[in-house]
């Protein structure tokens, strides 16, 4: 269960990401809101993970779905550049997300 939570925390990271990018600077005034509460929603999730799980393996576990989901969200939504570098520090991130569930005692 704290793994689905830690899971939902990170996608939620992904939502606030994207509609950061989309709130054009917090100009604009649903993006914004929406980033708002996604950051707020994904630090609860996370901080609930937190209780059973440590905070070396919830906190990369976190930042690594966010920082990967929000890579292939820019690929697929913007048009961002897709290298075979960026892809390979992406599975090197995804790789360590893994070692790190194998790793966890939770």
């Amino acid at each position: 269960m704290v793994w689905i939570v830690l899971v939902a925390a990170g996608l939620l990271e992904i939502v606030w990401a994207l509609a950061l990018k989309a709130s054009v600077g917090f100009t604009r005034p649903v993006p914004s809101a929406i980033a708002f509460v996604g950051m707020v929603a994904s630090v609860v999730l996370l901080s609930l993970a937190m209780r059973s799980l440590p905070v070396g393996t919830a906190y990369v576990v976190w930042t690594g779905i966010g920082a990967v989901g929000a890579f292939v969200a820019g690929i697929v939504m913007f048009g961002e550049d897709m290298n075979v570098t960026r892809v390979i520090a992406a599975g090197l991130i995804v790789s360590g997300l893994v070692l790190m569930q194998i790793a966890s005692p939770a």
